[in-house]
């Protein structure tokens, strides 16, 4: 059986030209160099010596050092600060996946009265910034006795995560065919044993999605705690590092050396759920 003949012309398309390819390849070299720069940079700046580093020198590390880790690590509570942002982290995107994927899970399957104020609260509050929020929300803590302590800081959170959280798992969830459901009913499931042993393994990609926003969110975030965080024994690492500088100098070494360390919790848990985020991410583009 004879192929049809390819139109005319298609392998010149498909071909690149050496222009277009040298082009292309010099686009994807200088974006490599500008991305890997700033964590290059980073990583250099906490080998340096303090008497390197405040001489502003840009050139590379000659002798290397470990004393701004040592610093860090054992003259600091960078310890105490980042089990603080542990604890904090993991309870946000531990309830904030629970709380998230219920929610999306229910306004994607059920019409009950308020269903469309429920949306439209969840789209709203995405709107808010900090700035607005901070007073109200710590108003509130204080009257309930939680100002520097963590679940305060894990309320403040899930108030920004859950919102975009539900609405991502409720399109993921609206690609999983109501069928899986409705079989579950007829094997004698209630509503809530069909979501949690059925519907959630079917989840994972967004599950991993809402995980890891929540996680980063409050991995990284810096009005609330500092705002909520009044002890230096409740500190988390965003609010520890503004001990290192000061009103007339900064300590870059101590900086960098904990910027460094404070990146690869993040990255592991990264490394964990990758090969789910972009199939959580893109689960709601199409519909089953």
């Amino acid at each position: 059986m004879v192929s049809p003949a390819a139109p005319a012309g298609a392998w010149s398309r498909d071909r690149r030209s050496p222009g277009r390819s040298i082009a292309l390849h010099l686009t994807l070299i200088a974006a490599s160099i500008v991305s890997v720069f700033p964590v290059a940079w980073l990583v250099l700046t906490s080998l340096k010596p303090r008497t390197v580093i405040e001489t502003a020198s840009v050139a590379p590390v000659d002798h290397p050092t470990l004393a701004n880790y040592t610093q860090v690590l054992g003259e600091t509570r960078f310890l105490t600060w980042a089990a603080n942002s542990v604890v904090v982290s993991l309870m946000t995107a531990v309830l904030g996946v629970l709380l998230a994927a219920t929610t999306g899970y229910a306004v994607s399957r059920f019409r009950f009265p308020g269903f469309r104020s429920v949306m439209w609260m969840l789209l709203i509050t995405q709107m808010f910034p900090v700035a607005i929020l901070i007073v109200p929300i710590y108003n509130l803590m204080a009257g309930l006795g939680l100002i520097n302590q963590f679940p305060s800081l894990v309320i403040a959170y899930l108030t920004s995560t859950v919102p975009f959280c539900a609405w991502m798992m409720k399109g993921y969830f609206d690609t999983v065919p109501v069928t899986i459901d409705e079989a579950g009913r007829v094997d004698g499931l209630t509503p809530f044993g069909t979501f949690w042993r059925l519907i959630l393994p079917l989840a994972k990609p967004g599950l991993a999605v809402a995980a890891f926003y929540s996680f980063i969110t409050a991995w990284a975030e810096v009005a609330y705690a500092t705002a909520f965080m009044t002890g230096d024994d409740k500190y988390t690492l965003a609010v520890g590092l503004s001990q290192f500088v000061g009103q007339h100098k900064a300590e870059w070494g101590l900086l960098t050396a904990s910027s460094v360390l404070i990146a690869i919790p993040a990255a592991v848990v990264f490394l964990l759920v990758q090969r789910h985020l972009v199939t959580g991410l893109t689960a709601g583009a199409t519909k089953a």
